[in-house]
């Protein structure tokens, strides 16, 4: 009798690929773009470079505590594979669905339509159906509006998919040269910016500085957090790399590895970039420009004139498009992990019998990715994220502590539980403030969230 085999997928990427993964997916167009909506929130410098300190901080906490949970598979999924071992199939398809819905393909649209904005304003795309872009549903979607530039951003999406559809080698190798690009870029700029000689006097400096009252109290609590809400989809994306553990050689070493040492890089870079943005031009100066502005090309064009405004909107685009490509070679991941489960639909759990990796998978993620970009917008689309990912963060956070007590998480953990009840207590502030400040989101997000709950049924009981 022939044994048929079945394809699997191919550990292919080392530690160096894993941590440009986990740096590349984080270093999206956050870094650049989100000064200007934190300088208009009223909070000082040392607020501001706190809150981004502080994001890494909490951001290094969830990575200790992946650290442990890592330990429990090699098997792709991730965030998926650690609630379905620490909780069963009910929370962990929540979660599979939430990113299937929002997370990983709200992401990957986000990305795709910031980076088709982003050549907008190098080479200006024509806008074909302009003549439609009122029509709205519910006064809410306008899926005709920035046509040009939702075009763009399908079609980038298609060609990155493709790229991971021939193999994740290839994949991780245009991811590690994207990333590379960007940490210089971003390194360039800290290096110029910190010899930058300002022209404003300190009396003068002291003057601007002190025109924009001080906030206190519920104001400040308020705009701190939606300061960090903004700061955190900077750092978001970190834990992709555990959702490819199937392709990561030695995957119990350094998935949680990469996580650190990318974690520490990014938060490095952000930190000492942001000083520099608030170095070149005061709060006000950057308050004062508009919100659809890209923070990094108004300091760039300071430093550099023309040219370095053009240079900055290019390294956007290169930071931009290998974060994209990093994010579908990710999460597509979760849901080939889901189908194998029988918790997704059949087919999408198939490997490319030649490429060896799950294309059908990707091909959903494609799809879903470009419905997001249609019905959409930037800012919605990100707040949904966070919102999300900080639910299931603070579950995760739960596994650990019942994965230890159960004695399946043996080895000692730095922090242990204190990181824990941290990262739960951080959790639940962020999503109340998030629900208090941007409502219509969090009730579309939760909305989408719960739509998992018949086709959990579904799948179940196809099982029995």
């Amino acid at each position: 009798m022939k044994i048929e085999h079945k394809p699997t997928l191919l550990r292919a990427l080392g530690i160096f690929s894993a941590t440009l993964l986990v740096v590349g997916v984080m270093i999206g167009s956050g870094v650049f773009k989100k000064i200007i909506p934190m300088a208009q929130t009223g909070l000082t410098e040392s607020w501001i470079l706190i809150a981004w300190a502080l994001a890494g901080i909490i951001t290094m906490l969830g990575a200790i505590n992946i650290v442990g949970l890592a330990s429990l598979t090699e098997e792709s999924g991730g965030v998926y594979e650690y609630l379905r071992l620490a909780f069963g199939n009910f929370f962990s398809f929540l979660f599979g669905w939430t990113d299937f819905t929002i997370i990983g393909t709200a992401s990957i649209a986000a990305l795709a339509f910031i980076f088709s904005h982003t050549v907008n304003m190098l080479i200006p795309l024509p806008n074909p159906l302009q003549q439609w872009e009122h029509i709205s549903v519910a006064n809410f979607i306008y899926p005709f509006a920035d046509s040009g530039i939702k075009i763009l951003a399908i079609l980038i999406i298609m060609i990155l998919t493709w790229i991971n559809y021939r193999g994740v080698r290839e994949s991780g190798t245009l991811n590690n040269i994207f990333t590379s690009a960007k940490i210089l870029g971003i390194l360039l700029i800290i290096f110029l910016g910190l010899f930058y000689s300002s022209p404003v006097q300190p009396q003068q400096q002291e003057i601007i500085a002190s025109s924009v009252p001080p906030l206190h109290g519920t104001a400040f609590f308020s705009a701190f957090f939606v300061a960090m809400l903004s700061v955190l989809w900077a750092y978001d994306g970190w834990v992709n790399v555990s959702f490819i553990t199937g392709e990561v050689k030695n995957p119990k070493k350094n998935v949680p590895l990469a996580i650190i040492i990318g974690v520490t890089i990014a938060t490095v870079l952000y930190v000492m970039v942001n000083y520099v943005y608030m170095k070149v031009l005061s709060l006000d100066e950057l308050a004062a420009v508009n919100k659809n502005e890209i923070g990094a090309a108004v300091v760039a064009n300071t430093l550099l004139g023309k040219i370095g405004k053009t240079l900055i909107i290019i390294l956007i685009m290169v930071s931009v498009f290998g974060s994209l490509n990093a994010i579908i070679l990710s999460h597509s991941r979760i849901y080939f992990r889901m189908a194998q489960e029988k918790f997704f639909f059949k087919k999408v759990a198939q490997v490319h019998i030649r490429n060896k990796t799950p294309h059908i998978a990707l091909l959903y993620t494609m799809v879903w990715s470009c419905v997001l970009v249609i019905s959409g917008t930037f800012d919605i689309l990100t707040d949904m994220v966070i919102f999300a990912g900080f639910l299931f963060y603070g579950l995760l956070a739960i596994a650990f502590i019942k994965m230890k007590r159960k004695g399946m998480i043996s080895s000692k953990v730095f922090g242990y539980p204190i990181i824990q009840v941290i990262i739960i207590l951080f959790s639940l502030t962020l999503i109340i403030n998030t629900i208090a400040t941007h409502p219509l989101q969090s009730l579309i997000g939760l909305g989408l969230m719960f739509t998992g709950v018949p086709f959990y049924y579904y799948f179940k009981n196809k099982i029995t």
